[in-house]
């Protein structure tokens, strides 16, 4: 399967092992596929071939947790991905063909459809904002996400924002400055607190730093900051900070973005929007799994 150039394929792996051993054991109680008191109505020598289908358009996003679901409760199950990640499939499209032992395939099926469902839905989403801003014309922003992620699945979802075409923002704490308004008001101001910034450099991979209007912008700037959030400001004021700006910082937009005004916002010539919604409003995309007929 394709994986995204954002993430390495042994990572997306590991990652979708831990995620999907986790969801396993709060189903069966830290116990194995023996503990599904459903399931275990069936004959555990029964054999099974299954299908699972998406009942709507979607991007999509999570056929390593899926696998790894499947797998983890029978190393022996046969799986074949109709459709690559990060591909458009249709309604009512096969996904995915399972052959193996009905007991697993039973216990592991929610688990396998739960991913699915989650990074699917985010991939979707964020393509539909990529989708978007590129109509506009001569449009320099790309979609990028945020910290506002489920407990436990942030790297699941940050890779399904980059399968939809979006880009990662921090992943956490440890790895990127960003300086909010509560870090300038405690360090002592824009001009301190970025001088305490670049000490880090070499342990972050990016200084950021938001700013709330536009003499903040101009601080900012003058303190030598070479990526600047724009809070919640109006259309006005972002475009005058590009204006201000002079393309000297990376200009990222970021609050209240929707699907109604990412258009204008793309339009004023900023060169990033970052969209909580991407994995914090997100509906879950419709599969299900069939068994077929014994």
């Amino acid at each position: 399967m394709d994986i995204s150039e954002n993430f390495s394929f042994n990572e997306v792996l590991s990652c979708a092992k831990d995620d999907a051993s986790r969801a396993l054991y709060e189903d069966l109680n830290g116990e194995t596929s023996i503990n599904d008191l459903t399931a275990s109505l069936i004959d555990s020598k029964r054999m099974a071939k299954a299908t699972i289908v998406a009942r709507e358009e979607a991007v999509i996003c999570g056929l390593p947790w899926a696998h790894a679901a499947l797998k983890q409760l029978d190393p022996e199950v046969k799986i074949e991905s109709l459709v690559e990640e990060g591909q458009v499939c249709g309604v009512d499209q096969i996904v995915m063909r399972v052959h193996g032992r009905a007991c697993e395939i039973l216990t592991a099926e929610r688990t396998a459809l739960n991913f699915l469902q989650l990074l699917s839905a985010v991939a979707t989403q964020t393509n539909r904002y990529v989708h978007a801003i590129s109509q506009v014309p001569n449009n320099r922003a790309v979609i990028v996400d945020t910290r506002k992620t489920i407990p436990g699945l942030r790297t699941a979802q940050k890779y399904a924002v980059t399968m939809g075409g979006g880009l990662n923002h921090r992943i956490g704490l440890f790895d990127a400055i960003l300086i909010k308004e509560n870090h300038i008001s405690a360090a002592g101001g824009i001009a301190e607190v970025m001088r305490r910034a670049k000490a880090k450099i070499k342990e972050a991979t990016f200084i950021e730093i938001e700013v709330e209007n536009l003499s903040e912008l101009e601080q900012a700037l003058e303190a030598g900051a070479e990526m600047i959030l724009l809070d919640n400001m109006t259309l006005v004021d972002m475009r005058r900070a590009v204006e201000i700006n002079a393309g000297r910082a990376i200009l990222e937009v970021s609050g209240g973005v929707n699907f109604s005004s990412v258009l204008d916002i793309a339009a004023t010539g900023v060169n990033r929007i970052s969209i909580g919604a991407l994995t914090k409003d997100i509906k879950a995309i419709d599969f299900s799994m069939r068994f077929e007929e014994f």
